[in-house]
């Protein structure tokens, strides 16, 4: 373990040399918190030098070099752990721990990316379909493209607990003041379909009753995105659907072909792709 003046010495010679702060926090391993170094490299700029007469405020007695040191050790666990349990396992608070990972070790929170997951085949189709778009299509091209999806949606709608919080006393007061969500098991639900593209988005066409089949599909969503599609971008401009029943009809496909300027016919787009339209993944 390095001693304070020896890590004083490295990062005034890191410094000096052109490294920023977030470089040498990364080099020296977390053996200082990311806040020490940004002051000391302030004071560098300032005085040339790192000079503490005594250690500001007053002595560390949870997040020493040890305990920094364990939670670390605990990180490099495969099995993953909260601060919480951090907490419980260190017997310290659990605020304490949030200072560890974020002041100390320069660390953040990240939730997990949801994507699909994919077959070898399907990569190599990926592959195949951005290959075609590539030597296809310009790079202004892309942007009139019409991407277009249906979803479904129920009175249940989309519910967050972990952002939804009632403040009261006990769980009797909360539930008095609101802390229960009622959640049916059959819902009324809706189709809606929806075209996106760099100009903006299509009027909604809401579907209430029945199921898509390619002849209401033909009837009621494909006329609203070619009018659409012409007034965005008159004649040159392309259609965007999934592979949904519906879409890869034959008849749907011969009428695309018919009426749109272009379309990403049925071998083209590639199955499992809800992330490659920005109506998945974004809007």
């Amino acid at each position: 373990i390095m001693k304070s003046k020896d890590i004083q010495k490295l990062v005034l010679s890191k410094y000096q040399n052109g490294d920023g702060p977030s470089k040498i926090f990364r080099d020296i391993k977390g053996a200082i918190g990311f806040r020490t170094i940004n002051r000391w490299c302030k004071m560098i700029r300032e005085t040339g030098s790192i000079q503490l007469a005594r250690s500001p405020g007053r002595p560390r007695l949870i997040r020493t070099t040890g305990t920094i040191q364990k939670v670390k050790s605990r990180l490099k666990c495969k099995k993953r752990v909260s601060s919480r349990k951090l907490a419980s396992e260190l017997d310290i608070s659990r605020r304490s721990v949030q200072r560890i990972l974020q002041n100390d070790l320069g660390l953040r929170a990240y939730k997990k990316i949801i994507e699909p997951f994919l077959t070898d085949t399907q990569k190599a189709n990926r592959i195949k379909f951005a290959n075609w778009i590539r030597n296809n299509f310009r790079k202004e091209e892309t942007l009139k493209f019409l991407f277009s999806d249906e979803k479904y949606f129920d009175l249940n709608g989309m519910y967050n607990s972990q952002n939804d919080r009632i403040w009261a006393v006990n769980r009797a007061q909360a539930n008095k003041k609101g802390g229960i969500k009622q959640k049916q098991s059959h819902p009324q639900k809706v189709m809606v379909w929806l075209g996106a593209c760099s100009k903006g988005v299509t009027p909604l066409v809401i579907f209430a009753n029945g199921t898509v089949d390619h002849e209401r599909y033909i009837k009621e969503f494909l006329p609203i995105a070619k009018k659409y599609g012409d007034k965005a971008f008159g004649n040159q401009w392309t259609f965007q659907q999934d592979n949904a029943p519906a879409h890869k009809d034959d008849l749907t496909q011969e009428w695309c072909k018919n009426n749109m300027p272009n379309f990403i016919d049925r071998p083209h787009w590639p199955a499992n792709s809800p992330d490659l339209n920005p109506l998945d993944y974004s809007i």
